[in-house]
Parts: C-alpha cells; sequence; structure tokens
C-alpha cells in the first residue's frame, strides 16, 4: 500500500465515504455556507449545544483540514475528492499497472521498475504545472522508488509488492490497538466531520459504533494480506494474480470499506427530535 491508501494504501484516501447522516442534510441539522460547500470545514461551526460555539469547533476543522477530509454541502463525506480525486486514485493505481503491463510484455525488469518510477515522477511534474500540493505526488514517488529498490535489489518482480504488506500490517495494527484503548480511528475522523468533536467518547453507545467501524476497516486491509500474501509467495506463477488483486483491492476495495464504516457509524436520532416530531404530528 502506498501513501495514497488506496494501498491503505497509503492515503487516504482518508475514511470518508458517501453516507446519509441521521436526521437528514448536514449531521448538527444546520445549513452550510458556500465555503463549506466547496469542502472546507468551517471554524465557527457549532455542536448540538443549542447554539453555543462548540470548543472543539476549530479543533475539528484544523485535523480534518490536514487529513484531507471533506465533506459535501448536506454533511455528508465527499468520498472521491478525500480519496484525492480521479488525479489522486490515479496517482495510486497507475505506476503499478504500468510496472505490471511493462513485465509482461518485456519480461525484463529494469525497464519495468524504470516505467513504474517514472510514471510517478509524471504526476510530480503534472502538480508542479498545476501549482497544486506536492505531498501527494512525492509520497507516491518514494513509495514506488522503495518498492522499485526492493525488486531491483532482489531480482524478483513479485517484490516490487512486498512493502505494501509491511504498510498494511501496519495500519492494522494501529487501528486495532485504537480500538482496544477506545480511541478508534474512525470516531478520530469521522467525529471531526460530524462535528461532534471527541463528545462522542462520552457516550459508551457510539464508542462501540465508532469501534465496529474501525473494524470493518481493519476487515478490508486484512482481507488484503489474506489474498495478497499467498499469490506473492507463489513467486513468478502468482505475479499477474498478485499485481491484479493489488490493483482491485487497492481504492476501490478502501473506499467501499470506509462507505461502510461510515454509514454503520451514523448517530441514531435523538430521543427529544423523535418526540418533537410526534408532538407535531399529534
Amino acid at each position: 500500500m502506498t501513501a495514497q491508501q488506496p494501498d491503505p494504501s497509503p492515503g487516504a484516501a482518508r475514511p470518508d465515504a458517501a453516507g446519509h447522516p441521521a436526521a437528514g442534510g448536514a449531521d448538527d441539522g444546520r445549513p452550510r455556507s458556500s465555503k463549506d460547500r466547496a469542502g472546507n470545514f468551517p471554524a465557527n461551526d457549532t455542536g448540538d449545544n443549542g447554539g453555543e460555539s462548540s470548543p472543539m469547533a476549530g479543533l475539528a476543522a484544523d485535523y480534518a483540514a490536514k487529513a484531507g477530509l471533506h465533506r459535501t454541502h448536506d454533511g455528508r463525506v465527499d468520498v472521491l475528492k478525500s480519496a484525492g480525486g480521479i488525479q489522486g486514485i490515479a496517482e495510486s493505481i497507475l505506476p503499478g499497472l504500468v510496472f505490471l503491463v511493462a513485465f509482461t510484455v518485456t519480461q525484463d525488469l529494469t525497464p519495468s521498475l524504470v516505467a513504474a518510477l517514472a510514471s510517478a515522477a509524471v504526476f510530480t511534474v503534472v502538480r508542479l504545472v498545476q501549482r497544486r500540493p506536492l505531498t501527494q505526488a512525492l509520497a507516491g514517488v518514494v513509495g514506488v522508488g522503495i518498492s522499485a529498490w526492493l525488486a531491483n535489489t532482489t531480482g524478483k518482480a513479485e517484490d516490487f509488492y512486498l512493502p505494501g504488506f509491511f504498510t498494511n500490517a501496519a495500519y492494522i495494527i494501529a487501528m486495532v490497538i485504537s480500538i482496544f484503548v477506545k480511541w478508534p480511528v474512525a470516531g478520530l475522523l469521522f467525529g471531526f466531520i460530524r462535528n461532534e468533536g471527541l463528545d462522542w467518547r462520552k457516550d459508551q453507545a457510539r464508542v462501540r459504533a465508532y469501534q465496529l467501524g474501525t473494524w470493518i476497516i481493519v476487515g478490508v486491509l486484512a482481507l488484503r494480506l489474506l489474498v495478497q500474501v499467498p499469490l506473492y509467495l507463489m513467486g513468478p506463477d502468482g505475479l499477474a494474480a498478485l499485481a491484479t488483486t493489488r490493483l482491485i483491492m487497492g481504492a476501490p476495495l478502501y473506499i467501499l470499506g470506509v462507505w461502510i464504516a461510515w454509514l454503520v457509524t451514523r448517530p441514531a436520532a435523538s430521543a427529544d427530535a423523535a418526540g418533537g416530531e410526534t408532538a407535531a404530528k399529534g
């Protein structure tokens, strides 16, 4: 997995998805500004404190911005934009695809590795021309560079995909630890998008929901290892299948997993809101 997670791949693409908020519209039930609809997190957002400014609002905005998370005008996570958009996903997928095609055609490791590195470098140049942040592209170049160096050192084409296994394992360990210490990663990310800040930690039901959401993401990462490690151990015979599953189980599967985690962790409608609706109907 590269720095973009696709593999969780590193990147994340970050935990995000197009789930539906509990009470319709934005999760906090308030209209959004045009700036917010662009995917930013306004620092003057309030929580559910009856209109009082939430002490977590500024932290939520800062954290979400640094994490690369984006939400739509109605409070959902913009899954595509948070994953880096079409260009960001291409940056995480194309080098591996180029390597697979080049090696399949030439059966020569060196030019295949050079082609993969070149494709990663092209995205850096594109971002320079676009005057966009280089962090994602440079992380991709570094990731591909490490993979290429390892494969070139061992002389085994399948080792191009080996670093991704360690990245996946590291994410799994970190997320499992976060679950057991009751600071689940899903809560740290989704909670800020929903303007819960860290208040969800005061509600054991919300903690359990975010633990479940984190387990779902862990399951996605573990599934990658369960499928791909045996293919890696097959050596050259499993290379084509390994490369193909790496593409399929990269960004697409990760985005699906995060989307399911977002839906599973939606807050339930409050009892007060339910009571108000009943009274209105009466």
